[in-house]
């Protein structure tokens, strides 16, 4: 395997951004990542969204209540945040400086309208986007089974619109239903691809 010829050893820390529409498949293609042992540091999202009988706390996500996330959002803690049909979502800048300060490339997964925010705030992210069709997408959403039809329609509504966002991406992933580990692969070969550019991206923080 090649070895980057990075002047100083080692390419900088990556802040890799995984994102697309509800229902394409961002949760577990991570844990995918990490039941394969991908040597990154995942961050963990808080969120006020009711926990899911699946989902393990500090693992999936910081289970919160609405007022500690109104709290930890107005001392500044969120690098961004976003409400998604009516649950908060953040995610710690004080985590992802850490991790990056300590040479670990971080991977978090989050909305679209988060990828935003990140764009704005944050100069040298790699940003993938994960796509299906919305028969997929509907498939998915419906074996959750935790929402109401009217719930379901209105998501498959914002990820008809969501989708126009994937030229906005550095990346563009089609995740297809039963391939997980090729969507693992892929996303393994694109960092693998920028640990080897002549000209490394250095994580900035904007603001």
């Amino acid at each position: 395997m090649s070895e980057p010829c990075w002047d100083l050893g080692a390419p900088p820390p990556l802040l890799v951004i995984v994102s697309g529409p509800s229902g394409v498949g961002k949760d577990a293609t991570l844990k995918r990542m990490q039941a394969r042992g991908a040597p990154f540091h995942f961050l963990v999202t808080n969120t006020t969204r009711p926990r899911r009988p699946t989902e393990i706390e500090g693992v999936d996500y910081h289970f919160v209540s609405q007022d500690e996330f109104q709290t930890k959002l107005a001392r500044g803690e969120f690098l961004e945040h976003a409400n998604v049909y009516g649950n908060w979502y953040g995610n710690s800048r004080r985590d992802i400086e850490a991790a990056l300060a300590s040479g670990i490339d971080v991977i978090m997964r989050i909305d679209v309208q988060g990828a935003a925010t990140i764009r704005q705030r944050v100069e040298g992210a790699v940003l993938i986007f994960l796509i299906s069709s919305l028969q997929e997408l509907e498939a998915r959403l419906r074996a959750r089974k935790t929402e109401s039809e009217e719930a379901l329609r209105r998501r498959l509504d914002t990820a008809l619109r969501e989708m126009q966002a994937r030229e906005e991406f550095d990346y563009c992933l089609r995740n297809y239903d039963n391939q997980l580990d090729q969507t693992v692969d892929d996303i393994l070969a694109i960092i693998r691809a920028e640990k080897l550019r002549t000209h490394p991206r250095q994580v900035r923080f904007r603001d």
